[in-house]
């Protein structure tokens, strides 16, 4: 909706219908318009209202998850995760850096009151399979927000030609409904176009970053990627955080598998089992122990071997690199 009219219309009639979750919608919209229009103040205050608002709501009212509709149906898919911080295998420093993403999510209203914008930008690279994703998921479940995933797909493809149009719908989102918004393979639409293809892609990419460096604290935005290497160097500074991952070292290795075994891992010699973890990601692991845990469980017992898990490794090795 362009014109204010149109958005006082649209308050009116879902008030009317007793719809809170769309007239918080439009609300936000209207926040977001103001703040295009530099009217940063005003913004602030009908966020601020709109957010009182929904503390004090009962809370059947915000545990609906709504999928998107029309154009956006297209380009976002919501879900809602239920993997936390406890599933997640990451080093510990990397596990202290997300706890802090989360604090400042928790408490942005105290941050912002005194002048601090909390981390909500955050650019994820590594390796495939290492927990980018998961991450992602992680921080959607702890802070008890949908994680929205971008079709970068349909965004590139189905709709070449108007993908900075559509960039817009997604980032007008992310400013109306609170939410963890992901930008998986974001390489597809941040790499590096100063050597060609000058014409279309840089102007998405300039359009992304305008959208990125706008987008306001209430939701976060997370691009991942597996190829750092070929990403625009304009997009690191754009981000409140980068997080490295990398293939997890023998004892997180080790954790991954027990996490998925479960009680199907007693007995197990680790020191066995760690000489062949070398070179599979977190989600080669998991493959592994899945595999190792049917085999057992097919064969009739209640327990997985060392043999079962060493032998499910080694074919999930000589997959990859295949």
């Amino acid at each position: 909706m362009a014109g204010s009219g149109e958005h006082i219309t649209a308050l009116v009639r879902t008030h009317a219908a007793g719809d809170d979750s769309a007239f918080y919608s439009v609300a936000l919209q209207v926040a977001a318009r103001e703040a295009r229009l530099g009217h940063n103040r005003l913004a602030e205050d009908i966020k601020k209202a709109v957010e009182a608002s929904r503390r004090s709501a009962p809370p059947s009212n915000v545990t609906r998850l709504a999928q998107p509709r029309g154009d956006l149906g297209e380009l976002l898919t919501a879900s809602n995760p239920d993997v936390g911080l406890r599933d997640l295998v990451v080093p510990v420093t990397m596990a202290a850096q997300i706890k802090q993403v989360l604090s400042e999510q928790r408490q942005r209203r105290t941050l912002l009151d005194h002048g601090f914008t909390p981390a909500h930008r955050l650019l994820l690279e590594g390796p495939p399979g290492t927990g980018k994703t998961m991450t992602a998921s992680v921080l959607a479940h702890e802070l008890s927000l949908p994680l929205f995933t971008v079709r970068l797909d349909a965004l590139l493809s189905k709709y070449m030609g108007e993908t900075a149009s559509k960039l817009r719908l997604v980032f007008d989102e992310v400013a109306t409904r609170r939410g963890v918004y992901l930008f998986d393979e974001f390489d597809a639409l941040g790499a590096d176009r100063s050597g060609n293809d000058v014409g279309e892609a840089r102007r998405i990419l300039n359009s992304f970053l305008v959208f990125l460096e706008q987008s306001g604290p209430e939701s976060l935005v997370i691009a991942a990627t597996n190829h750092r290497t070929i990403l625009d160097r304009a997009l690191f500074r754009r981000f409140d955080l980068v997080l490295t991952y990398e293939l997890p070292d023998a004892g997180q290795a080790g954790a991954v598998i027990r996490a998925r075994l479960g009680s199907l891992a007693r007995g197990i010699d680790w020191r066995a089992v760690r000489r062949h973890v070398d070179g599979l990601s977190h989600a080669d692991l998991v493959k592994a122990a899945e595999t190792a845990a049917k085999t057992a469980l097919m064969r009739g017992e209640a327990a997985v071997t060392v043999e079962d898990i060493v032998v499910a490794l080694d074919a999930r090795k000589a997959a990859s690199v295949a």
